[in-house]
């Protein structure tokens, strides 16, 4: 592996002292501001001084061609009120100004070499190289190149790791960027009701997001010491290449060796959306398409029977929606059709004040987004019709590649 920096850690670094990313000259101000906006939205904690006292934290942030939004995400990391102790991008296969634009901001740059395996590839290259020379009490956070954390995500979760023993990684809640029109707002809406599902839940991760996560050590090389054998991968690596959610797939390795995972509604993240229906598509297929083919090459035990279970009911959901549409249909056309009466008024009333309360956290717009049904409805549809498209691809074995929303952006 070629590298432009030795990935030896050591107690004085560059980044090591808060403030020696530096602001970027030119970054999106509408995302800082949006991100400053969440974290005012999210319960605790306060805002606290910014310290490097507490365990050694070293963030690597996977990028391929990511100069523009690259940025934002060191301002994120700059403002940290638990400073990390190294920050390191990882340059995969960049035709961009990806290094020059992460030097510049003082962060350090490891450049992959002959990397065929996407954003796993990368992590496996330089967690290889990181890994054997870190202690036990460090921590190791994956943060998207996209994304940006709010001020206080890493003292957040440096708190639940630990109080909870247990615990052997935190991961992000997301929240989606502004922009993108009616696809971006529906997407938003979708991720509000994503993070109140995990608040409901008192935390309990069902994904370690890949926006954002800060794993223990020793947690990392349990699961590369377990591939082959315990959770499926190629010995030694630390993320399953063959796997196309990655941050599913190592969920499912850490819970599989017992350990738990959180999501602290605090630990929040701004990341990006797609920005139109086809992006949003091809994201979506190979979301629910590496779920389904992480839980094959897992089985069934304690661990993937959640997930399973909630592939099913999804799937029967699917089937119930169809009956329902071809049941109205055909009523409509018989002229049995009619509006509600009497009690059944209720019916529609308490579904629209649902949808409607579940989003009122992202303010008037999205509530009136959620009111009529019927967008946030054909919203459903058309995620139903990815679920059924990502099963037939996964039955059929079909190829799939990687998306990123850059391709739309043209960087």
């Amino acid at each position: 592996m070629s590298s432009s920096v030795d990935l030896a850690p050591s107690r004085v670094v560059p980044t090591a002292r808060h403030g020696a990313l530096r602001w970027p000259r030119e970054h999106t101000h509408r995302r800082l501001g949006t991100i400053l906006r969440l974290a005012g939205a999210l319960p605790y904690p306060a805002w606290r001084t910014p310290t490097s006292m507490g365990p050694l934290l070293t963030v690597l942030i996977p990028a391929h061609n990511e100069e523009a939004a690259l940025p934002a995400a060191l301002a994120s990391l700059r403002w940290q009120a638990l400073a990390p102790t190294r920050v390191v991008v990882v340059a995969d296969n960049c035709t961009d100004g990806t290094v020059s634009v992460a030097r510049s901001l003082g962060a350090d740059v490891l450049i992959t070499e002959g990397n065929r395996e996407k954003k796993a590839g990368a992590l496996n290259q330089a967690l290889a190289g990181l890994l054997p020379r870190l202690g036990d009490d460090e921590l190791v956070a994956v943060m998207d190149a996209d994304s940006m954390i709010v001020p206080n995500f890493f003292t957040v979760a440096v708190d639940r790791l630990t109080a909870h023993a247990g615990v052997g990684a935190v991961g992000g809640v997301f929240y989606g960027e502004p922009g993108g029109g009616l696809v971006g707002a529906l997407q938003r809406n979708e991720y509000a009701r994503y993070a109140r599902e995990v608040a409901r839940k008192k935390g309990r991760a069902v994904v370690l997001s890949g926006t954002a996560s800060v794993f223990r050590v020793p947690i990392l090389r349990a699961v590369a010491a377990a591939r082959g054998t315990t959770v499926p991968g190629r010995p030694g690596q630390v993320y399953d290449t063959l796997a196309l959610t990655e941050d599913n797939e190592i969920t499912l390795a850490v819970k599989t060796l017992g350990w738990a995972a959180l999501s602290p509604r605090p630990c929040g993240v701004l990341t990006e959306i797609m920005p139109t229906w086809s992006a949003l598509w091809r994201q979506r297929v190979r979301w629910q398409r590496g779920a389904i083919e992480n839980l094959r090459h897992y089985g069934v035990s304690r661990t993937t029977l959640p997930y399973i279970a909630k592939q099913v009911a999804m799937y029967l959901g699917i089937v119930a929606v169809a009956l329902f549409l071809v049941a109205t249909g055909i009523f409509g056309a018989m002229g049995w059709l009619g509006l509600p009466q009497g009690v059944w008024c209720l019916v529609p009333a308490l579904f629209v004040t649902e949808r409607v309360w579940t989003v009122r956290r992202r303010g008037p717009t999205a509530m009136a987004l959620a009111a009529p049904i019927v967008i946030e409805f054909a919203y459903d549809l058309f995620q139903q019709a990815v679920y059924l498209r990502a099963a037939a691809d996964s039955l059929f074995r079909r190829s799939t590649t990687w998306h990123h929303a850059n391709d739309i952006h043209g960087s």
